[in-house]
């Protein structure tokens, strides 16, 4: 789960960790009241609150030096839907403002937590080229990326983060501050069973001073019931709207961007069942796991989903009923296609727990259904279904 950068800079600055002052805003009018709360003889900073990086790129990202130049940089942000390189060109949406004062900046640096998998244990890693070429940098320079790996009996002791300040070139009073910002951002991590915790920018300001002039923090889904505050900073209008949907049902669902549509039981039938359709010549549509615990209502939900999408030339349904039975599986089936038209084929391959009382719930339904027994046949009839349903939708 991700949460807004003023959100994330609230939860630093509540454990006293170095952020610029700031204030939200949702028009300009409120932009204009909340720069002049501020103060700033430096000006001030309009930010667009999306979740996505790349604002500034996109010009999501303004300095201003007045109050005039605040509520027109505000008027505009909110007026279109931001474009950044993470967004796609259909960019998104911005409701929400953050204003700040401008920091007098002398350099910029990268820092953030996240689990290196390969190592299985956290990885603190900092960059003395910071800012928005980050990415550049990470592809282009990776020599420039520091990786310290933490011990996760030890934590994150004095003499690692002295020496990624060392690595950053910082020295004097401001190693203390790095190694006490750092500490600071892994206590975060742990307490609040984050995923990735980014501070890019970290400023060293002309006062000499370390600042988090940006933050980014996102969670580990499986914890958040342990955090009932940070769902309370879900922003669903940030959200994919049928993703939003499929978490509500209970469905483990990834929009991609192909023509087959997969509904599959269990995470690695999943992946194999996406592995399988590339190997046939098609792409995937969506990742969708109904879950061992599938009702009829949550696959119903499931084939709602991919029926919905416009993209979907034909349907893969692969099942293997262990502890979900395919009698079930094919009743939520019948239940989706009920009373609308099924516009595409679907190919259904149920093998398990009754699978011949699935097979025969299917038959009873006259849907235009291509029943298979084994994935390789499931794959073999995917290549010609897309071609004879490529015109059939529009």
């Amino acid at each position: 789960m991700k949460i807004h950068e003023f959100q994330a800079k609230a939860l630093l600055a509540a454990r006293g960790l170095p952020v610029p002052a700031g204030r939200v805003a949702a028009s300009a009018d409120e932009a204009v009241l909340a720069a002049t709360a501020l103060g700033g003889e430096r000006g001030w900073v309009v930010k667009a609150q999306v979740h996505a990086g790349g604002r500034g790129k996109g010009g999501g990202v303004v300095r201003c030096g007045t109050g005039d130049e605040v509520r027109e940089a505000a008027a505009r942000i909110l007026a279109r839907p931001l474009v950044t390189p993470q967004t796609g060109p259909q960019g998104r949406p911005v409701r929400r403002l953050l204003i700040e004062r401008a920091a007098t900046i002398e350099r910029e640096l990268y820092l953030a937590l996240t689990l290196d998998r390969a190592h299985r244990r956290l990885v603190l890693i900092g960059s003395a080229a910071g800012g928005m070429e980050i990415e550049e940098v990470a592809a282009r320079h990776p020599d420039q990326l520091v990786r310290i790996l933490l011990d996760p009996l030890l934590g994150l002791p004095d003499f690692q983060a002295r020496r990624l300040a060392e690595a950053l070139g910082l020295a004097g009073a401001l190693t203390g501050s790095f190694v006490r910002l750092a500490q600071g951002l892994h206590r975060l991590y742990l307490d609040l069973d984050c995923s990735l915790v980014e501070v890019n920018p970290l400023v060293l300001t002309r006062e000499g001073e370390l600042l988090a002039l940006d933050a980014k923090l996102a969670f580990d889904p499986a914890a958040l019931p342990r955090h009932p505050e940070l769902l309370a900073l879900a922003d669903p209008t940030e959200e994919d709207p049928v993703e939003h949907r499929a978490a509500q049902a209970g469905l483990s669902y990834v929009q991609l961007d192909g023509e087959v549509g997969c509904m599959v039981n269990g995470a690695g039938l999943a992946m194999a069942t996406m592995d399988l359709v590339l190997e046939a010549g098609r792409r995937p549509a969506n990742f969708l796991d109904v879950g061992g615990a599938a009702t009829v209502e949550r696959v119903a939900a499931a084939l709602g989903l991919i029926l919905e999408d416009p993209r979907v030339r034909v349907v893969f349904i692969n099942i293997f009923g262990g502890i979900v039975r395919c009698d079930v599986v094919a009743a939520g089936i019948a239940a989706a296609c009920r009373g609308r038209p099924v516009p595409v084929p679907l190919v259904v391959r149920l093998v398990g727990t009754n699978e011949e009382e699935g097979r025969r719930i299917l038959a009873e339904t006259g849907l235009p259904i291509h029943a298979v027994e084994t994935m390789a046949e499931g794959a073999a009839a995917l290549a010609g279904l897309v071609r004879a349903s490529a015109g059939g939708r529009s």
